[in-house]
């Protein structure tokens, strides 16, 4: 006797019954739930468009959308019983409404396929997910603005090859981070132009027999535009791949944050402080304060990475259409909006809290002769050439080095033995305030442009 799994709506192609592990093996339902809010609004527009062009009658169009709405309801209340053998939340969702409503539910999977009913369902939830990804930027911007406000005179060393290099602010520096999390946020922008196409209406691959309207449904649902090739609309996943790069490059600027704080905090720098709240202690050593949140944040950066590459494998040689393959996108890419998510929200809870030790960054200015190149160029400007300035100000500095004395703190007259160009003004300079108040251009670290930056920066978000 044939054995036929019933269960399934697509069952009737197969006379055995899928075997249980190949059952749980193939299945999507236990992660791909979470798209169920976007797939009954994918079910509510194409409901609307068959109705439309007469397939559904307004009856029919009635009784989906009151037996979607149920549906949405017992979801959000933890009241749907998820089922396995439906394989995914398209066809769960479209068999409980057939209990619900009879006919009518059979009814709403016309002129589209679940190919084309996943790859719009993922565009929906991934902008909804940039949204939700934006707005923590911004929360995060914001905070980064007010710590400069309050930090925009303060001095620390500018570092290159984490060696003292040059004074700067540390609002300068905290603009910095604000300039990398803008261009972060323009990329997320311009991702979603390319994620808001609509797929619907492709349906399996070759589009579909019935006069559909793909223009009314991408209307319905906020989508810029169809999209013009069926092929390419349920086969490609280019617009999920840019998402984890854009992702990939945030999280890389959240890493590199987190290694500043990282070693800011430790003893060694003690530049700041980082809120009880936002660090553990040590299971052993008592005096510990960790800072976790920045460590925990570095480190997700590599799993965000992983992701992207895990996608990118994924869409590797596939060949057109749809393959199953591509049910594989859908972890890595949650996970990665996640990750996002969460990274963000930390970092914008964290910052507004983190205390600068201010006398601790400007000791740590004065001890790495940070103001040599402002030694190097006011000779310049008395008329030597660069290079020998640049051999004189090297002299200079060996002898504060043997002397431990910064070049602020050399006599003039030990000054002017390596150059009778120096006169009294060149402690004007050689002062750290007078070295971050001397770069007053756009760009530059001083006190006065950093102001405008963040003018500026509060202009750009609104705030």
């Amino acid at each position: 006797m044939t054995t036929v799994n019933t269960e399934k709506l697509s069952s009737a192609r197969f006379a055995e019954a899928t075997d249980a592990f190949v059952e749980e093996f193939t299945a999507s339902v236990t992660f791909d739930r979470r798209m169920a809010r976007q797939d009954i609004q994918g079910s509510l527009a194409h409901a609307a468009m068959l109705c439309k062009i007469g397939i559904l009658t307004q009856q029919e169009l009635a009784d989906i959308q009151r037996g979607l709405a149920q549906i949405g309801g017992e979801i959000e209340r933890g009241e749907f019983v998820w089922s396995i053998k439906q394989e995914d939340v398209h066809m769960n969702i479209e068999a409980r409404l057939t209990d619900l409503i009879g006919i009518a539910g059979k009814k709403l999977h016309t002129g589209r396929s679940r190919n084309d009913q996943v790859a719009t369902d993922i565009r929906l939830y991934l902008r909804d997910d940039i949204a939700t990804i934006l707005a923590q930027i911004e929360r995060l911007q914001i905070a980064l603005l007010d710590k400069a406000e309050q930090e925009a005179d303060t001095i620390m060393p500018g570092f290159t090859h984490l060696q003292v290099a040059q004074p700067v602010t540390f609002g300068h520096h905290l603009m910095a981070w604000f300039e990398m999390l803008s261009r972060d946020k323009e990329r997320f922008q311009d991702c979603v132009k390319r994620i808001n196409v609509m797929p619907l209406g492709a349906a399996a691959l070759a589009g579909t027999s019935y006069p559909i309207d793909r223009f009314m449904t991408a209307e319905l649902l906020g989508f810029s535009r169809p999209s013009n090739n069926s092929l390419d609309s349920v086969s490609d996943r280019d617009f999920a791949i840019e998402f984890a790069a854009a992702g990939s490059l945030l999280m890389m600027h959240l890493s590199r944050f987190s290694e500043e704080l990282v070693l800011w905090a430790s003893a060694q720098f003690d530049f700041i402080d980082i809120p009880d709240a936002f660090c553990t202690g040590s299971s052993i050593m008592p005096q510990k304060k960790n800072p976790d949140v920045p460590e925990l944040v570095r480190g997700k950066s590599g799993r965000v990475t992983g992701h992207l590459m895990s996608l990118l494998m994924l869409m590797k040689s596939q060949p057109l259409a749809y393959n199953k393959d591509n049910q594989e996108d859908k972890e890595p890419l949650f996970d990665t909006a996640d990750t996002l998510i969460n990274c963000l929200r930390a970092f914008a809870d964290m910052m507004p809290h983190v205390k600068a030790k201010r006398r601790n960054m400007y000791e740590s200015a004065k001890r790495g002769f940070a103001t040599a190149t402002d030694l190097a160029d006011y000779l310049v400007r008395k008329g030597m050439a660069f290079r020998d300035a640049h051999e004189v100000v090297g002299l200079a500095v060996r002898l504060g080095l043997e002397s431990g004395r910064d070049l602020s703190e050399l006599s003039l007259d030990e000054l002017r033995a390596f150059s009778s160009a120096v006169s009294e003004d060149v402690f004007d300079i050689l002062k750290l305030e007078g070295s971050v108040a001397a770069r007053n251009h756009i760009g530059g670290t001083a006190p006065e442009q950093v102001r405008k930056a963040i003018a500026a920066g509060r202009a750009q978000i609104g705030g």
